[in-house]
């Protein structure tokens, strides 16, 4: 089996989680700068199978899109482009950054290690990937 990626896409910052080869466990693998993602993204699958590529979906509590959404979509484009062969599934992202903080309070994370943003998008990710997961097992 090939691994399955996942990344909470932000203006500054990129969180990326991978699965095991099994996808079983999900882990935070990374932050990195946005602009750098693609570049991350390529070289990180030119030496590991990728199976699947979820992104966080920035939507409003009405559903409706967020400022973000455009930055999102334009994203999936380039992955789309880049990546042809791998599917791309699109996750509700609205609570990934809340539970990211909650998890690390419930981790005894000092508040200064919790200040940490790029901290944050890292989890936030896996937190994705471990919501999917749930739903394919």
């Amino acid at each position: 089996m090939a691994r399955i990626i996942a990344i909470d896409y932000g203006k500054k910052r990129t969180g990326i989680a991978v699965t095991d080869p099994m996808q079983i466990i999900a882990t935070g693998l990374t932050t990195v700068a946005t602009t750098d993602s693609l570049v991350f993204l390529e070289k990180y699958m030119a030496v590991e199978s990728v199976e699947r590529i979820l992104i966080g979906w920035p939507l409003n509590w009405d559903e409706s899109e967020t400022d973000a959404t455009p930055l999102v979509k334009k994203f999936i484009q380039a992955l789309q482009k880049k990546f042809p062969q791998i599917p791309i599934t699109k996750i509700d992202e609205r609570f990934s950054s809340k539970m990211a903080k909650d998890a690390m309070l419930a981790m005894g994370m000092k508040k200064k290690q919790r200040r940490k943003k790029a901290l944050v998008d890292e989890i936030a990710a896996t937190i994705l990937l471990q919501e999917y997961l749930k739903t394919i097992h």
